[in-house]
C-alpha cells in the first residue's frame, strides 16, 4: 500500500488494486482537535482544505464536546500542545478515551506529537520523558523503516520537533520511522497514525513557538533558535512535499472505511 495517489476532478484514484471511487459532494469534514486558544491546524489544515474537506475545529480544553461517532466525518486529527498525555486533567483523559471511537469505527485518525502520545496511551503504550532529560526541539533526522518506505517513498531526512516526551511502540502497531533519542517517530495501527514530529508547523508558527517558548531551547538536546530557521531553509521543502502526499493518501482511507462499514 502506498500513499502515492492522484485526484482527477471528481474521481479519486485510490491505492493500487482498489476500484476508483466517486467523491461525495461535498466532502465530509475532518474533525480537528486543538489545545490552545491561538492554535491552528497549520499545514495539515491547509492540505485538507486544498483537498476539499471542511474543518470541524474543536478545543475540548475550553469546553467543546467531541462527537459520539465519526460517521459524519472523514477522519480526525489531534494536534500537539504544551500539556502531557500523562496529565490528570479531565480533558486530557477524555481525549485519550475518545480515540477509541475512530479506532473502533476504523476512521482515519492522525495524532501529531501530543496527539500521537494520546494514541499510544489509548493503545496501552507508555509515554515518558527521555531517561537523560533530553528533548527534541528543532530539526532532527528520522529513518523510515521498510514499512514506512512501503507506505511512502519520499520521507524527509530531517523533520521539525518540539517535545520532551516520547512513546513506546504500541502493541499491534507498525513502526514507520525511527530516531535517535526518541526511537519511535512514526507508527501506524490500522487507519490510525501517530507522528512524534511536527510536519504541521508553518513559518509563522515557528516564529511564535521559538519566541514564546524560548525557554524550551535551553533544555538538554534542544537547538538554539537560529538553527530552527537554518534547518527550515534546508529541510522544509522535502517535509512539506511529503506531508502533502501523506494527507492526500490518508484522506482517501475515509471512503474505504465507509465502504467497509457498509459491507
Amino acid at each position: 500500500m502506498s500513499f502515492r495517489s492522484t485526484k482527477n476532478r471528481d474521481t479519486i484514484l485510490p491505492f493500487p488494486g482498489q476500484r476508483a471511487l466517486v467523491a461525495p459532494e461535498p466532502l465530509p469534514p475532518v474533525l480537528i482537535v486543538l489545545h490552545q486558544e491561538t492554535s491552528t491546524p497549520g499545514r495539515v489544515g491547509n492540505a485538507l482544505r486544498a483537498l476539499g474537506h471542511p474543518l470541524d475545529i474543536r478545543r475540548p480544553r475550553f469546553g467543546d464536546p467531541l462527537p459520539d461517532t465519526l460517521e459524519q466525518h472523514a477522519g480526525a486529527v489531534i494536534f500537539g500542545g504544551p500539556m502531557s498525555a500523562n496529565d490528570s486533567d479531565d480533558y486530557v483523559r477524555r481525549e485519550i478515551d475518545w480515540i477509541e471511537i475512530p479506532l473502533r469505527e476504523q476512521r482515519p485518525f492522525l495524532g501529531i506529537c501530543l496527539g500521537a502520545q494520546m494514541l499510544a496511551k489509548q493503545l496501552g503504550a507508555r509515554v515518558a520523558p527521555h531517561h537523560e532529560g533530553r528533548v527534541e526541539v528543532g530539526y532532527y533526522p528520522i529513518r523510515p523503516t521498510a514499512a514506512g518506505h512501503a507506505l511512502s517513498p519520499d520521507w524527509p531526512a530531517h523533520v521539525y520537533h518540539w517535545h520532551g516526551e516520547g512513546f513506546q511502540l504500541p502493541r499491534g502497531a507498525t513502526l514507520l520511522a525511527e530516531g535517535d533519542d526518541f526511537p519511535v517517530q512514526a507508527c501506524r495501527h490500522g487507519h490510525a497514525f501517530g507522528f512524534q514530529f511536527h510536519p504541521d508547523v508553518t513559518y509563522a508558527m515557528m516564529h511564535r513557538w521559538t519566541t514564546r517558548g524560548c525557554a524550551r531551547m535551553e533544555q538538554p538536546g534542544a537547538q538554539p533558535r537560529h538553527l530552527h530557521f537554518e534547518g527550515r531553509a534546508m529541510h522544509d521543502t522535502a517535509e512539506r512535499a511529503w506531508l502533502t502526499n501523506f494527507i492526500a493518501g490518508w484522506s482517501e482511507l475515509a471512503p474505504r472505511a465507509m465502504l467497509d462499514a457498509a459491507e
